[in-house]
């Protein structure tokens, strides 16, 4: 398939092309949006009800996604001509048979399958594409593990095969804290009905300068990659982002290399020609200035929503055009900000137990340059990402700052 014919906007909603989002958080909710404005019908789904996505689209659906029987009911159901994965925990061996019965699937389910599990993506990406990465092993005892690690060396990093968001992922620092790190890949592992364990990657702990996330986009046009985008983590989940991440010129060449060769490599192995969305492409930069493949996400990444202020089409509006066939050029992932210009995003963690309640934003948007996206998620327990403030400034320090000032100007109460 070449293109994908989509009826869109059809005036009594009869026949319009019908997209199943599997996950309907705060990046779902932004996919909806952009499809709706281009007379898409969607239908959100996700493991609870009233999640972001869901209020904004057409319809709502609530069940485990990983759960096959359920998935494979709601797809009967629903009947769509488009699903897609917006969040890990789902039975992706469904999306095979929905693919096979002729849904599309975005990217593709293989791709899905493939991105989901860590060792399936970094056989491909080390293996197989030739992409730099750390050294590693994989493990699928404990046993196995303690090997694995002492031949890694000290101080390693262990994940589940399997998880998002750094959920079971721990530092080892000496031998005494590999049976600590088996446990907590275990807890943290994306589901419990893949088996009695999971296996586990077990990576050297590398000398860290910063970390990029590369938005790469296949459609009908073919793979281009959009400007990089800086970013700060805490405790495995992103706090901030910016663009442009001014990185050296060989970082940015081998960095769009590394993109580029990551997604051509997943889509030559989709099993369809119409394997077309935005990919998330993560790398580590090194203090030495090395570039090295990390994971790569066939979906918006968190990271990416400073793109609603830095670009013209915000990923969730690429990840939209691209999977409706139309075509994504170098044009349309430039950079759209007054030179001398750069964006930043701050992601708001509300903590407590309740409904989270956001009040003057009169004064935090009072500074023009400014934005904030709330996501009106129904509560918190513990901490939640809760929302994003947006801002320009004139150039990446300013911008940062004026993010932040733009969140904290905001009062959140939890009720």
């Amino acid at each position: 398939m070449t293109k994908f014919d989509c009826a869109l906007g059809t005036p009594n909603g009869n026949h319009p092309t019908r997209a199943l989002l599997l996950g309907s958080g705060e990046l779902g909710k932004e996919v909806a949006i952009s499809l709706t404005r281009l007379g898409v019908r969607v239908i959100a789904a996700d493991s609870y009800a009233h999640a972001p996505a869901q209020q904004v689209a057409h319809e709502a659906r609530v069940l485990d996604m990983a759960n096959a029987d359920a998935l494979r009911a709601l797809i009967a159901d629903v009947d769509p001509d488009i699903i897609i994965p917006e969040v890990e925990a789902i039975a992706t061996p469904v999306l095979e048979e929905a693919e096979h019965n002729g849904a599309h699937v975005v990217p593709s389910a293989k791709i899905a399958g493939i991105c989901m599990d860590r060792e399936a993506l970094r056989t491909l990406a080390a293996d197989e594409l030739g992409l730099p990465t750390t050294p590693f092993r994989f493990a699928g005892s404990l046993n196995e593990l303690k090997a694995a690690a002492d031949a890694i060396g000290y101080p390693c990093v262990v994940k589940p095969v399997m998880s998002s968001s750094g959920h079971g992922q721990s530092v080892v620092h000496d031998a005494d804290g590999v049976a600590d790190a088996w446990t907590e890949a275990q807890q943290g592992r994306r589901a419990h009905d893949e088996g009695d364990v999971s296996r586990v990657i077990v990576e050297r702990l590398v000398d860290l300068d910063y970390e990029l996330t590369m938005l790469t986009v296949s459609s009908s046009a073919g793979v281009v990659v959009c400007e990089p985008i800086g970013q700060r983590q805490q405790d495995g989940d992103y706090r901030d982002s910016w663009q442009p991440a001014n990185v050296p010129a060989d970082v940015l060449a081998e960095a769009k290399r590394i993109a580029d060769a990551a997604v051509n490599g997943l889509v030559a192995r989709a099993g369809t020609d119409s394997a077309w969305g935005v990919f998330g492409v993560e790398l580590f930069v090194l203090k030495d200035g090395d570039v090295l493949f990390n994971e790569v996400s066939p979906r918006p990444h968190d990271t990416g929503m400073v793109t609603m202020i830095s670009q013209r089409l915000s990923e969730f509006d690429l990840h939209a055009r691209a999977m409706l066939g139309a075509p994504v050029t170098e044009g349309h992932v430039a950079l759209d900000i007054p030179e001398h210009t750069a964006a930043a995003s701050h992601a708001i963690v509300v903590e407590g137990h309740g409904e989270a309640e956001f009040t003057n934003l009169d004064e935090a948007l009072a500074q023009p340059g400014t934005d904030v996206r709330v996501f009106a998620k129904p509560k918190v327990e513990g901490h939640r990402r809760m929302g994003v403030a947006l801002a320009l400034g004139a150039d990446v320090a300013e911008a940062r700052v004026r993010a932040v000032e733009t969140a904290q100007a905001l009062s959140i109460t939890v009720i």
